[in-house]
């Protein structure tokens, strides 16, 4: 698991980072919001951990361009602040959950526990396609008629996060934000190619084309 940690209380965020280790989570630290804000759309992250009052740019305020842009990423916020409408804007903003300072670093665990059921992070090594494929997370790769086979990145990386969202209506732009970096943004046509590798891959009618929508895979 992939998690951004902002933090500018250099002692909270390592002790948290410690403890993260011990959970075998990958974690990047970063202590003020335009860093933030700048591995955002640089890299991918399965988590966001956010303290809200922190230097340069406000926690609420990164969240809230985040999801404008269209980013579904979950995030747990971190506060002390005893303020209610903190706690209030958090969730309007798009937050998943919030906890105050001080808490317990097994009480941070729980929530990050919950996050991962609601949100399929990581759950399940394995994902059923249907009955004879099979993605594995672990190594992105399609298990198919009991034989493992490699993938290229960006198919594997597309298939999972339609996995990941399955029986929802997938839009193309939503795959473009939540999958490429700002800096290499594909042409619609370039998607349309993935999208045709992806249904050689699957050999079956699961993944549907929604005309001038997106796509959905259907799992039962």
């Amino acid at each position: 698991m992939k998690i951004l940690l902002l933090e500018d209380d250099f002692t909270l965020a390592d002790i948290i980072s410690e403890y993260f280790k011990k959970l075998s989570y990958d974690t990047t630290i970063v202590y003020a919001g335009n860093d933030a804000q700048e591995l955002l759309y640089s890299d991918k992250f399965d988590l966001l951990i956010f303290d809200i009052n922190v230097p340069q740019v406000n926690g609420l305020k990164i969240l809230e361009e985040f999801r404008k842009a269209g980013f579904k990423t979950p995030i747990i916020f971190l506060s002390s602040s005893t303020n209610i409408n903190d706690f209030k804007t958090a969730y309007e903003k798009g937050g998943n959950d919030f906890i105050r300072k001080p808490f317990k670093l097994e009480e941070l665990k729980i929530r990050i526990e919950y996050i991962k059921e609601m949100f399929n992070i990581q759950s399940k090594k394995i994902l059923t396609i249907n009955n004879n494929i099979q993605f594995n997370l672990k190594n992105m790769s399609i298990i198919k008629d009991l034989l493992e086979i490699k993938l290229p990145k960006k198919e594997a990386e597309i298939i999972k996060y339609l996995l990941l969202n399955k029986n929802r209506l997938i839009s193309i732009d939503e795959l473009i934000i939540n999958i490429w970096d700002y800096s290499k943004e594909p042409s619609i046509a370039t998607i349309r190619t993935y999208i045709k590798n992806i249904r050689k891959i699957l050999n079956d009618s699961s993944l549907e084309t929604i005309k001038g929508l997106g796509y959905m895979l259907k799992i039962a």
